[in-house]
């Protein structure tokens, strides 16, 4: 008898921003295979009695890689289990969850997307940095920062990109932001353009660096930035408040 496998996005990281849904599919989940993204406080409630797959990825170090996460998550449920996909922010935003689910659908084993809140999202939000605002920005393009705007061919439109004149949300950019600050400015960009790095979503040691595409590597380098972090270019970086409190709590 086949069991079924849940996509599910834990959020940016606070134990209070998982949804309902998700806390009652990894309540009940026999298998659990993990990323490090969904901090402690979350990984710290996974059932006592399910397997547990750590499939973090940390820069170039993977415990597992992609096609070894799919084959296991086919495995057990071909095996009758409950398997959770257990993933930070939203599976469907850069988290391969679409791949995933074309895996476990060829196999015709039954499948649940559980959505999560995105970092793209939740992480500028809670720290006072609206990605629209009518003053600001009325458009919001998110993007991945895994790829090297240097390359011959980049998949990215930079100078469209550098064009807009709304907010740029970037995921997994920490190692290429140098090269994407100075693409950004060479493409046309403002080099006073407003950059905020918040790292750590919402987990309980976040930090924001801010500081401009001219100054940003710089800023980075010397504030010891490390991934995971979100990164925000735009007018609406003008918003954040050192002195103000979160908007959203850790947990």
């Amino acid at each position: 008898m086949k069991g079924k496998v849940y996509l599910v996005g834990s959020g940016p990281g606070a134990e209070g921003l998982l949804t309902q849904r998700g806390r009652d599919v990894i309540d009940r989940a026999e298998v659990v295979l993990f990323d490090q993204l969904p901090g402690e406080d979350i990984l710290a409630t996974l059932p006592a009695g399910a397997e547990k797959i750590d499939c973090g990825k940390f820069g170039g170090k993977h415990n597992l890689e992609q096609d070894e996460i799919e084959a296991l998550m086919v495995d057990r449920a071909q095996k009758g289990k409950r398997v959770v996909r257990l993933k930070g922010g939203d599976p469907f935003l850069f988290g391969r969850g679409g791949e995933e689910l074309e895996t476990v659908r060829a196999a015709g084993i039954e499948v649940e997307m559980v959505p999560g809140i995105s970092s793209a999202l939740a992480v500028p939000a809670s720290v006072g940095i609206p990605l629209t605002h009518r003053k600001y920005a009325s458009q919001v393009t998110i993007l991945t920062g895994n790829e090297d705007p240097t390359k011959a061919e980049p998949a990215l439109d930079w100078q469209l990109l550098a064009k807009s004149r709304g907010t740029i949300v970037i995921l997994m950019g920490v190692a290429n932001l140098g090269k994407i600050a100075d693409v950004l400015v060479k493409n046309g960009k403002p080099a006073g353009t407003r950059v905020a790095i918040i790292e750590r979503g919402l987990r309980r040691d976040r930090s924001v660096t801010t500081g401009t595409l001219e100054t940003i590597a710089d800023d980075a380098k010397n504030a010891g930035v490390k991934p995971p972090a979100v990164i925000v270019i735009g007018d609406v970086v003008n918003l954040y408040d050192p002195k103000e409190p979160d908007l959203v709590p850790y947990a």
